[in-house]
């Protein structure tokens, strides 16, 4: 894929689609995606790793399949491999719904309303929002937005200049298959295992992109690309996540915050190390991340690019 400049121009078009129009309001693929793996998995269950690696195997298949063919019907069709490139990665990348949902959970707290903020997080994050008080409720935002910038936005468009369409599809099919079934629950503890350790080898570079570029553009936000850096290979690999707490200790370092700590699945309770050496986090922190996250993906945008046409 050398030279690939209708991948490169697809590229940045998916993301300035994403930024203007914002996910596709009907039909969209990831959720016609999801639904699909749902009814297999209502076929197929059983807590064992042998029908989870099967259960993954289709759903990586399903993701892939038609966006490979496509591609390869207009690799010599540069408008049209630009229009393929630029509708899948709309449909993958998602910046704008991200910082949408994080700014309502702001404007909740910021007026007083923690019900609301509450209510509203799940949409974020998987965690028990019902004890949460308003710093635990920023710590969670932040926390996500983080996570998310490398997984709904860094991660797809570095594989889509990598592999073009079906890197963008199978990329999103594999991060969806472990957000349904890759948790750790007492149903997916073995079925789920192998969509978990696919989005672990699919995130792992992608994670530590994310913090080289978060280090980068840490003076959108006072922070200090020297300290940024030090502070997510301090701190990143101490997260239970191979990939997540790079993300995490990265905006920790450039926003001078602490995250980490104490949080709850499900009932369950886990004490997670702290990442960060500063502040708890505070509301006006979400708009700070936000910020951040909209910085990394311009820069994510034209690494990508540049990737596909070098």
């Amino acid at each position: 894929m050398r030279g690939d400049w209708p991948l490169a121009v697809g590229l940045m078009g998916g993301v300035a689609a994403d930024a203007v129009a914002g996910d596709p309001a009907r039909g969209h693929p990831v959720a016609l995606f999801g639904r699909s793996m749902a009814a297999l998995e209502a076929r197929v269950y059983a807590n064992r790793l042998i029908p989870g690696i099967g259960y993954t195997a289709a759903g990586v298949i399903l993701g892939t399949a038609p966006l490979l063919v496509a591609a390869r019907l207009t690799r010599d069709r540069h408008a049209a491999r630009a229009a393929l490139t630029m509708a899948t990665a709309w449909a993958t990348v998602a910046s704008r719904s991200l910082g949408a949902a994080a700014r309502r959970i702001e404007a909740a707290v910021g007026a007083g309303d923690l019900a609301a903020a509450r209510a509203a997080l799940p949409c974020l994050c998987g965690r028990d929002p019902h004890d949460l008080d308003q710093a635990g409720i920023a710590r969670a935002v932040v926390e996500s937005v983080a996570e998310n910038t490398s997984d709904a936005i860094v991660a797809p468009l570095l594989w889509g200049a990598l592999a073009g369409p079906g890197g963008l599809s199978g990329y999103r099919a594999v991060n969806t298959l472990d957000a349904m079934v890759g948790h750790r629950s007492p149903r997916y503890e073995r079925f789920g295992a192998a969509s978990a350790r696919l989005d672990d080898v699919a995130n792992w570079g992608p994670a530590r992109v994310t913090a080289l570029l978060t280090a980068a553009c840490s003076p959108v936000t006072g922070g200090r690309p020297v300290v940024t850096w030090d502070v997510a290979r301090e701190y990143g690999q101490r997260h239970p996540s191979p990939n997540a707490g790079w993300c995490e200790a990265a905006f920790a370092g450039a926003l001078g915050i602490r995250l980490g700590g104490v949080l709850r699945y499900s009932g369950r309770t886990e004490h997670r190390p702290e990442l960060g050496a500063g502040r708890a986090p505070r509301t006006i922190d979400i708009g700070r991340a936000i910020r951040l996250s909209r910085a990394v993906t311009v820069n994510a945008t034209v690494l990508a690019a540049a990737v596909a046409a070098a």
